[in-house]
């Protein structure tokens, strides 16, 4: 029976920043789990075994333990990191965002509007009337306000 496609073999340094990183109560749960599993996978643990015992699939596993690899001479945090992501530059900035987010907590009313509430569409028509972007469209007004309102971690910008 052959052997991880990626095997990985820590250093005692490596060990103890890793296992820190676990450790920590500010360490996100992305890099804590991407930490076990490292851990892990020196142990010699198999791969079908890791997967159990962190819930998660086989092919992240793979995909962390080359990365892991890949990236031998970078800190191990920057390892533990997701790699850039293609795509459309962010075309709102975040002080946008604020005052996206600020024209949302005040009333229609005040602005003119005969509503008592705001639609997407009311708030992306009032904020590039106030100048406060040159074009956004109601989706994304949603997008924006849930992921604010909703206290995620995830870029609002992207």
């Amino acid at each position: 029976m052959r052997g991880p496609q990626y095997p990985i073999k820590l250093a005692e340094e490596e060990r103890i920043a890793l296992e820190r990183l676990i450790k920590n109560p500010t360490t996100t749960q992305q890099i804590a789990q991407r930490s076990r599993l490292i851990v892990l996978a020196d142990t010699g643990m198999k791969h079908q075994e890791i997967a159990e015992q962190l819930a998660i699939g086989m092919n992240v596993i793979t995909l962390w333990t080359k990365r892991w690899l890949d990236k031998i001479n970078d800190p191990i945090e920057a390892r533990l990191q997701d790699s850039q992501r293609s795509g459309r530059a962010p075309t709102i900035t975040p002080s946008q965002v604020c005052q996206l987010i600020a024209l949302a907590c005040e009333s229609p009313q005040a602005q003119g509007l005969p509503t008592t509430h705001w639609t997407h569409r009311e708030l992306a028509e009032t904020a590039i009337s106030q100048g406060i972007v040159e074009r956004i469209s109601a989706s994304q007004v949603g997008r924006i306000l849930k992921k604010k309102i909703f206290n995620r971690t995830e870029s609002v910008i992207g």
